[in-house]
C-alpha cells in the first residue's frame, strides 16, 4: 500500500526521484501513464495487469469506452528505477501533468500519483475545503477517524 507526500524536483532530463518509500512497492518495472485531474498514475506491474483485465471488458462498442481506453493506454509507458533512485518520465507525460521543476509525489493506496507542485497545491486546496462534505456523500458506514 503507497501512502505520503513527498516533494521532489524534475531535473532538466526529466528524471524525479521516487521516494525509497514507493520503490520496494513499485518492484523493478512498473507503469506510469496518464491520470485524470491532470496528474500521472504510477502502478506496480500486478496492479497494471489487474486493471489492465478490468478495463479489456468495458464493452468496444460504447465510444465513451474506447475513448477512455485508448487515451489511458496511449499514454502509458513502462519504467525502471535507476541506480540514483529515479525515473525518467516521458516528455508527452510531463506535458500532460504540466510538471516543470517542482512535482508531488502522492501514495494513494494501489498507486502512486505524480502531480505539478502547482497543480496539486490548487487541487488540495479546492477540495480540502469539500473534504467533510465529499466523505458525507461517499462513505456509507462510519469510519473511526
Amino acid at each position: 500500500m503507497f501512502m505520503g507526500e513527498y516533494q521532489h524536483s524534475i531535473d532538466s532530463k526529466g528524471r524525479i526521484i521516487v521516494p525509497a518509500k514507493f520503490r520496494d512497492g513499485l518492484g523493478e518495472k512498473f507503469v506510469v501513464t496518464k491520470g485524470l485531474d491532470n496528474c500521472l498514475f504510477v502502478y506496480p506491474m500486478e496492479e497494471w495487469k489487474n486493471l489492465e483485465q478490468k478495463l479489456k471488458s468495458l464493452p468496444f462498442t460504447k465510444a465513451d469506452a474506447r475513448a477512455f481506453v485508448r487515451f489511458f493506454f496511449s499514454g502509458a509507458i513502462e519504467c525502471e528505477i535507476d541506480k540514483q533512485g529515479r525515473i525518467l518520465i516521458s516528455s508527452n507525460l510531463r506535458s500532460y501533468a504540466k510538471l516543470e521543476k517542482d512535482a508531488v509525489l502522492l501514495g494513494v493506496s494501489n498507486r502512486v500519483e505524480i502531480w505539478s507542485k502547482a497543480q496539486w497545491d490548487t487541487y488540495s486546496d479546492t477540495a480540502e475545503g469539500s473534504y467533510e462534505e465529499i466523505a458525507e456523500k461517499l462513505v456509507d458506514f462510519e469510519i473511526d477517524l
